[in-house]
């Protein structure tokens, strides 16, 4: 699941490139405004139904039915208020274009509304590659559409209509991939209130958390600012936050299964962790290292100010993504309560230090301030999980040791190239520096880890998974080369 959901995240990465070079920051800037709007509408349907239909293996038609009858109602409701806040939000941002995007965008929500909820059952099985042929169809659908329009139109309107586009054609998939029939239904209502009344205070809590910083840069700066920023944040944590996504949605179904045995539980969420810290951090710090070589040649000068952004939210960004697996063995073990707690928490620390930092600094203020709170909540998280696990302090920083040292060696090895190869005078010559530091990062990344795996002697673990596909990938080729011994 997480070699195809890199095929699926590649795409989109690629076609934020493509669009950040046809389209101005003010297009970006001008649906982020619409897309915070329909956020908070979303708030109000995000009870995460999905969880329990997944957590529980006695779900049958009633909660499946249930789920996809709720969902279709709520969205039909909000879909009709996202309308009628059209005029109030232009008003609101100062911006009149505002008004005919949100009208356009609130048919897609409605309509998202009425996807089957046969595909969750995917999920629940871990047939892995069907969703990931539901995910890559929808992925294709917005991407064929948005391209060409944007090539055609240059103006925001190729996004709203992508969007749109892949709303539709997500729904058509929905019920195309899979057999189930949904049919309206309420026999289930109790039940599923009960298991979701914590997740979506969560989404309530995460949703603030996340796009508070729009929210205030939308109304003080404009289009211009929150479009840097909105692309900034995209760039930055992608990378990370794209590769951890699957892991953590493959982990789930098993934590769900060992949440009875603690020591289990334990052992699965480490080998988690170590997934995710191989490929995330050398993601993340590659981003900070590379920042300033990427966003002349892939994004061009228009979008020079976003640079340091980009540095400061991908830091963020590795320091979420190893521990964002936390959340869901909060879930599996039957307690969102907590998740909900401390995510309250950090949006008090968040909010404490992002209203100053966007007063004193607009967006690199904002940047600033998201950093600072993910600094902070780390101890928070890892005393808890500890906690809940039983497991020693030191657990969870041997898991990501290895992958880090590789990373800082990588990192540092980019910053000695481009200070010896000096400041690129042209395009060319700024993309043969990039395409050198991504080239030799990506060897010193790869020779460390095996460097430290080795001389760990050779635990089980992320790189031991890691090595094994790599030996199957080179037999295929009809090289024999022994990675990791007997």
């Amino acid at each position: 699941m997480v070699s195809f959901k890199l095929v699926d995240r590649g795409l989109g990465f690629i076609s934020t490139l493509v669009l950040a070079r046809l389209l101005v920051p003010a297009d970006f800037g001008l649906v982020a405004m619409a897309m915070i709007l329909i956020g908070a509408l979303q708030l109000l349907i995000s009870f995460s139904f999905d969880v329990p239909l997944i957590q529980n293996p006695n779900a049958g038609r009633d909660q499946f039915d249930t789920a996809w009858t709720f969902n279709a109602l709520f969205a039909t409701v909000c879909g009709v208020a996202l309308a009628a806040l059209a005029i109030p939000a232009a008003h609101f941002y100062r911006e009149p274009r505002l008004e005919a995007v949100i009208y356009l965008l609130a048919v897609g929500f409605a309509l998202q509304g009425f996807s089957n909820i046969g595909p969750v059952i995917f999920r629940r099985e871990m047939r892995f590659d069907r969703e990931f042929k539901f995910l890559l169809g929808k992925r294709m659908a917005s991407l064929c559409v948005t391209i060409p329009l944007a090539f055609y139109l240059r103006n925001y309107w190729a996004l709203v209509i992508g969007q749109l586009a892949g709303t539709v054609v997500s729904v058509l998939l929905s019920y195309m991939v899979s057999d189930y029939r949904p049919s309206f239904s309420l026999k289930a209502k109790v039940e599923l209130f009960h298991s979701s009344k914590w997740l979506m205070i969560n989404n309530i809590v995460h949703f603030l958390n996340g796009r508070s910083a729009e929210f205030i840069l939308g109304r003080l700066s404009g289009p211009q600012a929150l479009g840097v920023y909105t692309i900034s944040s995209e760039i930055s944590t992608l990378p990370t936050t794209e590769l951890v996504a699957p892991i953590n949605r493959a982990a789930f179904p098993g934590y769900a299964k060992a949440a009875t045995d603690i020591a289990q539980l334990g052992k699965s969420f480490l080998n988690v962790i170590s997934m995710i810290a191989l490929f995330a951090l050398p993601a993340g710090i590659g981003i900070v290292s590379i920042a300033d070589l990427m966003i002349p040649v892939v994004l061009g000068d228009k979008w020079l100010e976003a640079i340091p952004l980009i540095q400061i939210l991908a830091i963020c960004g590795v320091i979420q993504a190893v521990q964002t697996n936390i959340g869901y063995v909060y879930m599996a073990v039957g307690s969102p309560k907590l998740i909900t707690l401390i995510a309250g928490l950090q949006l008090l620390v968040l909010l404490a230090l992002l209203i100053p930092g966007i007063y004193y600094g607009a967006a690199i203020g904002a940047a600033w301030a998201f950093l600072a709170c993910a600094v902070i909540m780390i101890p928070v998280n890892q005393i808890l999980v500890a906690r809940r696990l039983d497991l020693s302090g030191t657990d969870f920083i041997l898991k990501i040791l290895r992958p880090l040292i590789a990373s800082l060696a990588m990192s540092a090895v980019i910053w000695i190239l481009k200070t010896n190869l000096g400041v690129p005078e042209t395009a060319l010559a700024h993309l043969w520096m990039l395409v050198a530091c991504v080239a030799a990062g990506a060897a010193v990344y790869a020779f460390s880890i095996y460097g430290l795996w080795v001389l760990a002697s050779r635990p089980e673990g992320a790189e031991r998974i890691s090595f094994l596909q790599i030996e199957h990938g080179l037999r295929k080729l009809g090289i024999r080369i022994s990675l990791v011994g007997s």
